[in-house]
Order: C-alpha cells, then structure tokens, then sequence
C-alpha cells in the first residue's frame, strides 16, 4: 500500500494548482473526449505527465509545474491552461469549467476505463456513478507534517468562504437545484468527503490514514477526499473545496487566499500563540459549508469565535485587511458564478449558456 511520509514535508510556501474541466463539442455539451487527449496523442511538453482524465470521459484534470513562488503562480496557470485549450482545439474538442456542467446528465455519459475509477464505481455505486463534478484544488508546500496537520485543522473554518466565494453550479443533471455550489453536495454523496474532523498531530492523521488503508476502507490515500488535506505524498496542504471556474482570475484569487492563509497560519503555529488554535466541532463547520451551498454570496456564517453571525461580505472585507489580498474581494463585489448562469439560462438559453462556461486563458 502506498504510504504518505513526515519527510515528505520538507519546503514551505511552494504552490501547485490542479483543475478540472469538462471537455465539450462544438455546442459546448460535455462528450467523451479525455481518452483521446489523454492517451492517444501525445500532449503538449507543458502537460507531459500533467495531464489526467476523472471518473467520466468528458472530466479533465490538469496540474501545474511546482511553483516556488507566488509571483509566478499566474503565468504558470495561464500556460497550463492555453497547451489545453490549443491541444483540445487541435483534436476537436473545447474545454469548459464550472462546479457542475448544467447540461451533464449522467445516465448518458461514459466512464472513464481506468481500473481505479471502475474499482470505486464497483465499490461505491450509485453516489460514484452519478459524480459530474469538477474543482479546483490548491496545494501550498509546508516545511513540517505537525504544523501541516495544524494548519489544516485551522483552514477548516475557512472552507465554506472559498466556497461560497467560488459557487458556480446550481445546475445538475438538467436542472435547477436551487442550490449555489451543488456539486458540494453532490460531492458530499462519497465516502471520506466534505468537512473533516481534528486532527491532534502528525501522528493521529497517520494512524487515521495507515487504518483507513489496511481495513480495505479506501484503496490509495488519494481516497481521501476531504475539503481540506494534509497530502502526505507531496507535503502540502490542500484545499479542494472550491467549484471550477472558466476565468483564471477567479482560480487566482483562491490561491492568492489559500497561501495568505496558509502562510498565516505556520507563522502563528511558529509563534506557540495557544489562542490561534480552535477545536471546532465539525457539525458546527458543516452548517457554515451548507450556508455556503445553498446561499453562495449571500451566505451569513457564524463567526469564528462562535459568537453570532457574519455575513460573507463582511468576512471578505475583514480577511483582505487582515492579510493583505485584494482578490477575494473582487471575486465578492461581481456576480457569482451560479448567479451568472441562472441569468444567461433564462435571459439567453441553454446555448448561451453553455457559450459562457468555456474557459479563457
């Protein structure tokens, strides 16, 4: 069994950017294309080993270079994301992002032939098989496996921000769900997913993860899909709670915060500042994550200190301040994602809506 290591984490700061997208015909409707841009052609030097397929055919991952500095995080996206965009173009395919594709009905579509994948759907089932989501996930290097553990259990209270900031798919299967980020939720239908629990150190996540793998529970430590992560492979913490997005500006101001966060966050677990540390009940996290679901911008959570709410736009505008970042803000004062797409649907039509979700580089 493939096993995570304390040594794993070694550098602090290093960022890599992961995102999925739905592979499109010239409508803009999601079809089986992953195989062939995966693996008959050969991609883009870019996207050599960079470049995977998810559960259905018509879902694409892509994965950055390590990036050793903030500064360069942008133009790393940005060439990752044109060598897909010219290589799909090249083979006949356009490439769109969002939480959810509006128009993905799963019943109609195809499974990857992946062993790994089959293995899940066999396990799994219904929850697996119904799986059209797409996301961004973002991995931020950090120099120690204790302090990662601890950084993570910190960022849980900061997951259903990104969340509601990123919400971009009130559409499944066809149909208005009435719900913000609908893919969380769908998501949330898998084993090991949504909003984990405290992790005491290093070594309860370890015996966690060891257990989980021995009992025949998940086949790989990749089987847990937490909103937010120490990945003990790439000795990072991860944060995979936000949906897709076609602009790349959005994806950045999710990186942008997560390293504000994380960096933030090593220096107070540094300091020994015993007050910084918050044992929050995961069901108290989970109703601030489905506030995020179901009312993306306009989400009220309930404070950090559990005293009361705040609404999202007042945490936005406490965090830039208190970090230094300007992007989330940007991301909160323009239409949300699912807003943006209940409006092109019923003022333009499924076409134009489809139009709106290709992605752009």
């Amino acid at each position: 069994m493939e096993r995570g290591s304390p040594e794993s984490f070694t550098r602090m700061g290093t960022l890599g950017i992961e995102e999925e997208y739905f592979v499109v015909d010239d409508r803009g409707r999601p079809t089986s294309g992953s195989d062939e841009l995966v693996y008959e052609h050969d991609p883009p030097v870019v996207l050599e080993d960079r470049l995977d397929h998810e559960l259905f055919k018509c879902v694409i991952e892509t994965q950055t270079p390590l990036i050793e500095h903030p500064a360069q995080a942008e133009d790393a996206l940005l060439e990752v994301r044109r060598a897909l965009l010219e290589y799909a173009h090249d083979h006949g395919f356009q490439i769109a992002a969002a939480g959810l594709h509006p128009l993905a009905r799963w019943r109609e579509l195809e499974h990857a032939e992946k062993p790994r994948y089959r293995s899940q759907l066999d396990r799994i089932q219904y929850a697996q098989h119904r799986n059209t989501t797409a996301g961004v996930h973002v991995h931020v290097g950090v120099d120690n496996a204790d302090k990662a553990v601890w950084i993570a259990n910190e960022l849980r209270w900061y997951v259903p921000i990104m969340l509601a900031l990123s919400a971009n798919s009130p559409y499944w299967d066809g149909f208005d769900t009435g719900l913000h980020s609908a893919r969380a939720k769908i998501f949330e239908g898998l084993p090991n997913t949504g909003m984990p629990t405290y992790f005491e150190d290093f070594e309860a996540f370890d015996a966690y993860e060891r257990r989980m793998l021995e009992t025949d529970s998940i086949r790989d430590r990749g089987e847990l899909w937490f909103d937010v992560r120490p990945h003990t492979g790439h000795g990072t913490v991860e944060i995979r709670t936000p949906d897709g997005q076609a602009d790349p500006d959005v994806v950045m101001a999710f990186v942008e915060y997560t390293h504000a966060l994380v960096t933030s966050l090593a220096e107070a677990y540094e300091d020994g500042d015993p007050g910084t540390a918050r044992r929050h009940r995961r069901e108290l996290l989970d109703e601030n994550k489905w506030r995020a679901i179901r009312h993306g911008h306009d989400a009220a959570f309930i404070d950090r200190d559990l005293e009361g709410t705040v609404s999202l736009g007042e945490l936005v505008e406490r965090e830039c301040e208190r970090l230094g970042i300007d992007g989330i803000q940007r991301v909160y004062d323009r239409e949300s994602g699912a807003e943006r797409q209940r409006r092109i649907r019923e003022e333009e039509g499924a076409d134009a809506l489809c139009e709106s979700l290709l992605i752009e580089a």
